[in-house]
């Protein structure tokens, strides 16, 4: 009976282990992501997209597959920021077990901070990205900022249409 505890408590203590280093895994794999977007690694960052990623967000019906989203980068990077920087960024590893959205995710918060180029502008936005991880790549994304707050922050003024 002892020997058949030590196994179970042995059974348990391996299993979760298991799980962490997985979790772990799965975080390094979006610190790589994210230090790709802000050194500006293209190569990575295609390294790290799967060939049938889906990025959701941030407003409701947006989606991109892995060349737009990959060709979106270069030319924001290239025509509209001059740097963006991940500040306060913190990660989360999680597995959901069953269900709809089964598998696992890692959830980035960030307070981001985008300089633009040409005299545009800085902004400093919270965001939160959701990344699903399948064979050590990401697999899909759902990001979430307040829009409205960068374009405020820009300078731009919102007009109801029906006060017009």
């Amino acid at each position: 009976m002892k020997k058949l505890l030590y196994t179970i408590v042995i059974a348990i203590l391996l299993a979760s282990c298991t799980n962490t280093s997985q979790n772990l895994a799965n975080i390094e794999l979006i610190e790589k992501y994210i230090k790709a977007v802000e050194t500006e690694d293209y190569e990575t960052m295609e390294s790290l997209l799967a060939e049938n990623y889906l990025g959701l967000g941030p407003s409701y019906g947006d989606s991109i597959r892995k060349p737009v989203a990959l060709g979106n980068w270069k030319d924001n990077i290239t025509n509209l920021y001059e740097s963006i920087s991940y500040n306060k960024s913190r990660n989360i590893s999680v597995n959901v077990p069953d269900g709809e959205n089964k598998g696992e995710w890692v959830s980035n918060w960030a307070e981001l901070n985008i300089k633009y180029k040409d005299g545009r502008g800085e902004v400093t936005t919270w965001a939160n990205t959701i990344y699903k991880i399948e064979n050590e790549k990401i697999i899909e994304s759902i990001t979430f900022y307040n829009e409205a707050d960068v374009l405020r922050q820009l300078g731009y003024v919102f007009i109801n249409q029906n006060d017009l």
